[in-house]
């Protein structure tokens, strides 16, 4: 039951508290999520300690206030967390859990200070995630055998009517099989599929999977092995904008890779390369950047067609994806800012090349603007271009590279053209505010594009025209 091996690295303040813990009769042990990585060399900031010997939080909260502000969270498992510099600390009693009601919070917890770990393992969900390891034995404590499914990369759950209790951990498979690489054990692949087939996802609240989606997305170097998860467990039938990619054809020359979906699939993974290459950190607009990717051919379904002369076409896919990725994203979010950000992404996702092609002044560069973030933009063509089978890729980065230089000139690859008049330049004027403002301040905007006009002459202009 237990693999002796040699010590995980473990922060200087954490040894601390595990010291401070073990001398007042409690045994602490890491696990989760912790184990794993530390396993997998995978850098780790957010450690899980569960306690065996005591059957209440108080003596604890009091030896963790000696490290720092401490927080208890959900009320029904009893979990208090610590926070120091960038690290996340989180401490639970031993326990069983028993499944009495639906969701994620309908089960009764049972405390057990003479739990043996063997027996509190049995709640988790993946045996790779089921490794303990004692810090004062130096050991790994591995009753469900994960360390070899790591080694074999086989995602396998631990045990059948405790997986299914929560439809969550199917969300969970198939982000862990993208981040670490994993194969689903074929036992679990099945048991999940029934889980898919009796609706039990249903229940799920959609902040749960958003959350689910986020890890595929952020910790994965390709993203695409978790979707391709989610054809294969039959989950794609609760998102019909994605379903609808998957045998949708496409033109051969520009998309000799095949449908649509699988289009989708490789440019996923380029967007996954492109920002680790770019180096951003923005958690946020990387995740809204890989919604933008996944949601930009939506419309290809609703305007592909066959011509005449056997070519495939799918004129305004761009505009007619608009609607399904909006209903796309509110199965996941209610978020309207981050909708917002996406939509103009999916709007626009040609235009580089269109305005590359055409050698567009600057004029179309500020307009652009206007509409989209750019360097935004840039992201989106770029993954959707390299994307696909077709031999010159070399051109890929033509387009995204001119537009981009041209906005940075411009000092508008990140934000909109500023207008040289704002509303409070028309009350200066003497006018009231109505209706009338905006097509004041489009017109204003046209002189400040079109003609090159400064501040000055576009309200010389507007006086007469008002």
């Amino acid at each position: 039951m237990y693999t002796t091996t040699t010590t995980i690295n473990i922060p200087k303040v954490l040894k601390q508290i595990l010291i401070a813990l073990k001398e007042e009769g409690i045994k602490p042990l890491l696990v989760g999520g912790c184990v794993r990585d530390s396993l997998l060399e995978i850098p780790c900031k957010d450690y899980d300690v569960e306690l065996f010997g005591i059957d209440t939080l108080v003596e604890v909260e009091s030896i963790l206030k000696r490290f720092g502000n401490v927080k208890q969270v959900g009320k029904s498992f009893g979990v208090l967390t610590l926070k120091i510099n960038s690290y996340d600390f989180d401490f639970a009693l031993a326990r069983l859990e028993k499944k009495i009601a639906s969701g994620h919070k309908g089960f009764e917890v049972i405390n057990d200070k003479n739990l043996q770990y063997d027996k509190a393992s049995l709640r988790r969900d993946f045996t790779i995630n089921s490794i303990a390891y004692d810090f004062f034995e130096k050991k790994f404590l591995d009753p469900n055998n994960g360390i070899k499914d790591l080694e074999k990369k086989v995602l396998r759950h631990i045990k059948d009517d405790t997986f299914i209790e929560d439809p969550l951990r199917v969300y969970r498979a198939i982000q862990f099989c993208a981040r670490f690489s994993l194969t689903l054990d074929e036992k679990t692949i099945q048991l999940c599929r029934d889980m898919v087939q009796r609706d039990d996802l249903k229940e799920l609240p959609k902040e749960r999977v958003y959350e689910e989606f986020k890890k595929l997305f952020l910790k994965s170097s390709k993203p695409s092995i978790g979707l391709k998860l989610l054809d294969t467990l039959g989950i794609l039938k609760h998102f019909p904008e994605l379903e609808a990619l998957k045998g949708c054809i496409q033109d051969k020359e520009y998309h000799p890779e095949g449908d649509v979906w699988v289009h989708t699939l490789m440019t996923v993974d380029e967007l996954a390369r492109i920002l680790k290459e770019s180096e951003i950190e923005d958690e946020y607009r990387k995740l809204y950047l890989f919604y933008a990717i996944l949601c930009h051919d939506l419309g290809k379904p609703f305007c592909t067609q066959t011509t005449d002369k056997g070519r495939v076409t799918s004129h305004k896919h761009e505009t007619l994806g608009i609607e399904p990725t909006i209903k796309f994203l509110s199965r996941l979010t209610n978020e309207k800012k981050f909708i917002d950000l996406i939509t103009p992404l999916v709007k626009h996702h040609l235009a580089p090349f269109q305005l590359y092609l055409a050698e567009s002044s600057l004029k179309a560069v500020k307009r652009l603007s206007l509409k989209v973030n750019i360097e935004d933009l840039c992201f989106i063509c770029l993954a959707d271009c390299l994307g696909r089978d077709i031999k010159d890729k070399e051109k890929c980065p033509k387009a995204t590279s001119w537009l981009l230089e041209k906005a940075k000139e411009l000092n508008i690859e990140n934000k909109a053209l500023k207008p040289l008049v704002q509303g409070r330049d028309l009350i200066a004027l003497g006018l009231t505010p109505s209706k009338e403002f905006k097509k004041i301040l489009d017109y204003a905007m046209d002189l400040q594009i079109e003609e090159d006009l400064d501040k000055e002459l576009i309200l010389s202009k507007i006086k007469e025209l008002v």
